[in-house]
């Protein structure tokens, strides 16, 4: 679907992108170990953690992957006034993405903490405020990304549902008219009318659409379409790759993925290349085969991953 003489091409251009990311910010932390016994208090393994590690996850895996692909980001959402807000934010800077971090003192900072043992993670465990954040920190959000709306060339919706995509927030970007892409949480559904595209996985296209699992693919795609007034969506179907639908056709693109260690993470990976290579000038077809090569390099990785430049280019035959 896409040349690596025309992929090259197009990620020549990512260094003169500017992408802003608006979304939930979240902290990853990881727990690593070894299981050698069964606890005697309950049937579960016992874990002998041997390092911690902190990353970037939510929006933020979203701007890490865009800068790691040499584009320029910013990222906009809401920490808390906490030690973890303070260790995103010094995380951000030391990969090269510009950070606009609200202070809200009344929630903590997002964090997903997972264990992980004998390469598989056993267990996540989640610290977090899901309320949707108050019309003072709305204001103060819309207010410092309007500083630098003007040079932006597309924007990214990162919604994990913690609160920070409201209607407010989704009118006023839609107002700025950039190009828009959402990777969706369904329970936000009547938020996403008219963007750019969605990118959707397959569970949560049918949960978008409200449809039984016995409906096709194909079917759940142009209702979609059709009800949030898009004309264009990416489904991605896990193992089956991608269906990516436009106003006159549905093209599906095989999974490129060699091996699934951990899908963490993927879904970022596939709406930061989707809108650098659509930005950097890619058709729509093209930029969703670099998204699908790209996807399929981190699933092979445990953890939160990103791809570089060199390593997209390698990937394409």
């Amino acid at each position: 679907m896409i040349t690596k003489d025309r992929a090259k091409e197009i990620i020549s251009r990512f260094k003169d992108i500017n992408i802003l990311v608006v979304g939930d910010l979240i902290l990853d932390k990881y727990l690593w170990g070894d299981v050698e016994r069964i606890s005697p208090e309950a049937p579960v393994p016992v874990v002998d953690v041997k390092k911690e590690t902190v990353n970037l996850g939510g929006a933020c895996n979203v701007a890490w992957n865009i800068s790691a692909l040499n584009g320029n980001v910013h990222i906009a959402g809401v920490i808390g006034r906490d030690e973890n807000g303070r260790v995103l934010e010094f995380l951000l800077k030391e990969k090269n993405v510009n950070p606009i971090l609200i202070k809200d003192p009344s929630r903590p900072t997002t964090e997903k903490t997972r264990i992980i043992a004998v390469s598989q993670q056993l267990m996540r465990i989640d610290r977090e405020d899901k309320s949707k954040i108050s019309l003072e920190i709305l204001e103060e959000l819309i207010d410092r990304i309007d500083s630098v709306i003007e040079d932006v060339d597309a924007i990214i919706v990162s919604d994990y549902g913690k609160g920070v995509i409201t209607k407010e927030l989704m009118d006023y970007l839609r107002s700025m008219e950039k190009p828009i892409f959402v990777d969706p949480k369904p329970s936000n559904v009547d938020l996403y009318h008219r963007v750019t595209i969605m990118t959707p996985n397959k569970k949560e296209a049918y949960e978008l659409a409200r449809l039984d699992r016995d409906n096709p693919i194909e079917r759940v795609g142009k209702f979609l379409m059709e009800k949030l007034q898009m004309e264009q969506l990416l489904i991605t179907l896990g193992a089956e790759g991608m269906a990516l639908f436009t106003e006159d056709n549905i093209v599906k693109i095989p999974a490129k993925a060699r091996k699934v260690y951990d899908v963490t993470g993927a879904g970022d990976t596939v709406i930061s290349v989707l809108a650098l290579s659509k930005a950097a000038g890619g058709t729509w077809e093209e930029s969703a085969s670099l998204a699908n090569y790209a996807a399929g390099y981190v699933v092979g990785e445990i953890g939160t991953a990103v791809v570089s430049q060199e390593k997209l280019i390698e990937l394409i035959p």
